[in-house]
């Protein structure tokens, strides 16, 4: 089920809730004019790029490949927001148990 949010003058942004699977394929499929065959194998192909690219990045943070590797292997954006974000986290961790 779509359900319109936001105000009168919205600008027409439907947020999808309590539906399954099938609902988010029919409703990318209606809006991008693609058949659902086609909507499954870009999320198969979004999902594995996205679980790949976690991976190299899991195993640089973890020192089990280099930076260069990382980098090659997905590239130096995504290379430096992990650092970035990790080095957050340890912030983080570093401030709560101060605290």
């Amino acid at each position: 089920m779509l359900k319109r949010m936001g105000h009168p003058k919205s600008t027409g942004v439907e947020v999808m809730f309590k539906g399954g699977v099938s609902e988010y394929i029919g409703a990318l499929a209606q809006e991008t004019h693609k058949t659902e065959a086609e909507i499954i194998t870009l999320a198969l192909q979004t999902g594995l790029r996205q679980l790949w690219r976690e991976r190299i990045l899991g195993r640089y943070l973890r020192g089990e490949i280099t930076r260069e590797e990382a980098i090659q292997a997905v590239g130096i954006d995504w290379v430096e927001l992990a650092e970035r974000q990790h080095q957050a986290m340890l912030e983080d961790l570093e401030w709560a148990f101060r605290g």
